[in-house]
């Protein structure tokens, strides 16, 4: 049996930003740090980060008054900075940049009188941050069907984003009921699709070329990792979501000659090498890796943190 591995795969560039925003911040000002939801969707990321000190919640009413509060990658609605004002919580913000230009555009239409469209998930995370951006004149479309049901107000002045974390292949079917509904409707610039995404969407249709059996690491809240999944199967391959190399079925490697790994944006490289080794236990023999882009994006950390850090090591101690 031979194994594949997908690359681009497991941590993006606001992935890995995010884990050292609180890394940072639990070093520079001890703990406890709370973290507001999980600071990215992977099991084990939050385990490790919760022995260091950080303490996740769910809502700020679970986060005394006063204290470090770091909001997660995937971005929160106004209304939570709002309320962190008023509790005086002091915030770092680990939203991805990306997730932030996507705000920063709703908000800039909905200055401008659009009416507007957000294309994702009920209920993730980012979404509901995207929503809460504005009051009003928002609608959420996660198929075609949703957008032949659409009722605006104002069809003439409409524009649409979309959650970072989907595919332009993905979104295509979408976008394009939109344009036939809706001529002229205002959409946003390709580069808005996170380019992880996209990346690892493109590594496990090029392993579905080659392997029989895919196994994709990454938690099942995450929706890149689902989506992962999901695209293995659609390309004709037996395709497994799996937290760690403890959740393979011995029977899945039946008969297979050889499997592909692949792994969600928030999914950490020691999960990967555990699912190798566990493969190679189970009668792999040989490991080639899978390139369709090397990846160099590189996000900026919050200046504040990196001067509240830097003044905590130039202290005496």
């Amino acid at each position: 049996m031979k194994i594949y591995l997908a690359n681009p795969r497991g941590f993006c560039a606001g992935v890995d930003r995010a884990i050292e925003i609180v890394d940072l911040s639990l070093k520079t000002y001890g703990s406890p740090i709370y973290v507001r939801h999980e600071i990215v969707h992977s099991r084990h990321v939050v385990q490790s980060l919760r022995e260091k000190g950080a303490v996740f919640v769910e809502e700020l009413d679970e986060v005394p008054d006063g204290s470090i509060v770091i909001f997660s990658a995937h971005g929160v609605a106004k209304s939570v900075w709002e309320e962190a004002r008023r509790r005086r919580l002091k915030v770092i913000d680990a939203t991805c940049p990306l997730v932030i230009k996507v705000h920063n555009e709703v908000n800039r239409d909905y200055a401008n009188n659009y009416e507007l469209i957000l294309i994702g998930h009920a209920g993730h995370p980012e979404v509901v941050g995207t929503l809460g951006q504005v009051p009003d004149k928002f609608h959420l479309v996660s198929s075609v069907e949703d957008v032949e049901n659409l009722q605006v107000t104002n069809p003439s002045h409409l524009s649409y984003v979309t959650q970072t974390t989907l595919s332009v292949d993905e979104c295509r079917d979408i976008v394009e009921a939109l344009n036939r509904r809706f001529p002229g409707i205002k959409g946003p610039h390709q580069e808005d699709i996170c380019y992880a995404t996209q990346n690892r969407q493109n590594a496990v249709k090029a392993l579905a070329e080659h392997v029989d059996v895919i196994l994709v690491i990454g938690s099942p809240n995450s929706s890149n990792s689902t989506r992962l999944k999901e695209l293995g199967e659609r390309c004709g391959k037996a395709s497994y979501l799996i937290d760690s190399y403890k959740d393979i079925d011995p029977s899945w490697l039946k008969g297979v000659n050889a499997v592909g790994i692949a792994a969600g944006a928030s999914a950490p490289e020691v999960l990967v090498s555990e699912v190798v080794e566990y493969l190679q236990a189970h009668g792999a023999h040989e490991v080639e890796e899978l390139t369709v882009v090397e990846e160099d994006v590189e996000f900026l950390l919050p200046r504040e943190l990196l001067a509240a850090q830097r003044q905590t090591s130039a202290r005496p101690g």
